[in-house]
């Protein structure tokens, strides 16, 4: 496990995709690594500080655009990962979309939407391509786009007006609109229940991975693996303890965490690894706190240089 940690280690440090298999209860399961998704935000108005803000806390990689340095900045944006205050074609051709991306098109108006459609579209595609603007505005814009040469199958898959219809009003409201409509495509396609082959979460957590690859001290790795109903984690979650107790990352906290912590710090070693099943559906749990209800199987192993 510790030389496939190294990999893992080394490949997402790079940038690339990784992942680690290993086996539990006679199957084997895949924890993935993906990058970050990036979420490209052209307009840093109230509502793509909104989207910024929501879109960071869901693991995207947001880089926001405007042409106005008092909202292309990091006091507006804090959660941004870039931000580039430039005219929006150049800041475009600057980017270089990818088949990957996310793009939502939230301008100050109509004519700088057009400026950016203008510019995606006769290159690669987004994953994701949506533009805010009433019902009325946005079909007289795509109509002109027609007219100007532009296929209409590209045209046909903007997502515009942009956002699930769910009657948002508020900026915040609106905001949630577009960003559910974003997890919706990130989801799209996928069948997936917690217990599965391929483990749900895959997300990149570089501190735990550098702790369990490259700190030399002697270590446990904690890893959920499978999930029953309603859970602080879902498969996937990883956290890391060494004799001394520091711990690197979280696999729910509170009791559910604290439960297996101890055969955690017993198998640090020893070469050896467990499963063991929490479970937060029972009596005793009830009365320890633990509100969620479910369970969750645990793998717990040694991974000591």
């Amino acid at each position: 496990m510790l030389e496939q940690l190294k990999e893992v280690y080394r490949t997402v440090r790079a940038g690339g995709p990784a992942a680690l298999l290993f086996e539990a209860d006679g199957e084997t399961y895949i924890r993935n690594f993906t990058p970050p998704e990036r979420l490209i935000l052209l307009g840093c108005g109230h509502i793509g500080q909104a989207i910024c803000r929501y879109g960071a806390d869901l693991g995207f990689s947001v880089t926001a655009v405007d042409e106005r340095p008092d909202f292309a900045n990091y006091t507006q944006m804090p959660e941004a990962s870039e931000i580039l205050c430039d005219s929006f074609p150049d800041a475009i051709a600057q980017l270089g979309i990818t088949p990957y991306d996310y793009v939502c098109v939230i301008t100050r108006g109509h004519r700088c939407d057009a400026d950016c459609l203008r510019a995606i579209l006769p290159g690669t595609f987004p994953k994701y391509l949506g533009m805010i603007g009433s019902k009325r505005r946005v079909a007289l814009l795509l109509r002109q786009l027609e007219t100007e040469g532009f296929a209409s199958s590209d045209l046909e898959r903007i997502h515009a007006p942009i956002g699930l219809a769910i009657n948002a009003l508020t900026v915040k409201e609106i905001a949630i609109s577009v960003v559910a409509e974003l997890i919706a495509c990130r989801r799209a396609g996928l069948d997936r229940r917690s217990r599965d082959a391929f483990l749900t979460e895959e997300g990149m957590n570089l501190e735990l991975l550098e702790f369990l690859a490259c700190d030399e001290s002697p270590k446990a790795l904690l890893l959920v693996y499978d999930t029953v109903g309603s859970t602080p984690v879902k498969s996937g979650a990883m956290m890391a303890i060494d004799r001394l107790g520091r711990t690197v990352g979280t696999i729910g906290g509170g009791c559910s965490e604290n439960a297996v912590l101890g055969d955690a710090r017993r198998i640090i070693g020893t070469h050896g690894r467990k499963c063991v099943t929490v479970d937060m559906s029972n009596d005793l749990a009830a009365e320890e706190g633990m509100v969620c209800g479910g369970r969750m199987k645990v793998l717990i192993e040694d991974v000591s240089p």
